[in-house]
């Protein structure tokens, strides 16, 4: 399944963002618990140079709090902040003030010998589409100050949250790139509701999806009374599903199509469990490096 999806105003957003980057002090990257690496904008290296940089694992309330651990281990010794954060309860936010300070410990020193110690900590927060930012700076703020929502591009323009007198956040659209290298990763993507459905097969989509389901977490199954099958196509299991659940067509055939959009707003809204769809360990060693 080849998935590509990279709107107009995507190159826009890579612009404002190199143009804003002299404004701000550190960069937070936004990315999803679930997906940690395919939610990341390779992109966004190139663009931020040596900023430092705070890792926020979103929805983390979603991911597989085993898994979540690893990852933030993994972040931590390749030198970045990590927070781990969810909107569901709020955590994370109130956590971001500080992690900001401890990201930018030897420059607060070199502002505090200059005389600088009123000012503010300004943070750039950047991340794929429908990834979170805008509802975590809510949280960070305390207030509805970014507009947030459940589906990607919702977020057009840089938007300027002022949290206190020691912050300033600077809200980016989400920003996706060219080109799926690996096509996993835009099927990660696409499972997570960070590209949208009307650009693609929601069907194969599912399919895709129930296949990693029965290798990885064949558990979830279950929500469809379908029992693991390690043989079984992607196809297959939808079938069975849609017959499971009563989505019949004309002539008694399962209708998929509905089964499969089902399928994928039951897991974004967490409504399977809690997994997460890849691990440090299906990095190869290149990208590892990387």
């Amino acid at each position: 399944m080849y998935i590509q999806w990279y709107p107009g105003h995507m190159t826009k957003t890579r612009r404002m963002i190199a143009e804003n980057l002299k404004y701000v002090d550190l960069v937070a990257e936004v990315v999803d618990a679930r997906i940690p690496v395919s939610s990341r904008n390779p992109d966004v290296e190139d663009l931020v140079g040596g900023k430092p940089r705070i890792i926020i694992l979103n929805r983390a309330d979603q991911a597989d709090p085993a898994q979540t651990k690893v990852w933030t281990g993994w972040f931590q010794s390749r030198g970045y902040t990590v927070i781990e954060a969810n909107a569901k309860d709020g955590k994370g936010g109130g956590q971001f003030s500080a992690a900001a300070k401890a990201a930018l410990g030897e420059k607060l020193e070199q502002w505090k010998e200059k005389g600088q110690v009123g000012r503010p900590i300004r943070a750039m927060i950047v991340g794929v589409p429908n990834v979170g930012k805008s509802t975590f700076i809510n949280q960070v703020a305390r207030r509805k100050s970014a507009k947030a929502g459940d589906r990607p591009g919702v977020t057009r323009g840089k938007q300027w949250v002022a949290v206190d007198a020691s912050l300033d956040l600077l809200d980016t659209p989400g920003i996706l790139w060219p080109k799926f290298e690996d096509q996993s990763i835009g099927l990660n993507l696409a499972f997570t509701g960070a590209v949208k459905d009307e650009v693609m097969d929601v069907e194969t989509l599912a399919c895709h999806f129930m296949e990693l389901l029965n290798r990885r977490y064949p558990q979830a199954l279950e929500r469809y009374k379908l029992a693991p099958d390690p043989c079984a196509q992607g196809w297959e299991l939808l079938e069975r599903a849609a017959k499971k659940r009563g989505f019949l067509i004309s002539g008694g055939e399962p209708d998929t199509e509905r089964m499969a959009r089902i399928l994928l707003d039951e897991y974004r809204g967490g409504k399977l469990g809690r997994f997460t769809l890849e691990a440090p360990e299906d990095i190869c060693p290149t990208e590892e490096e990387t």
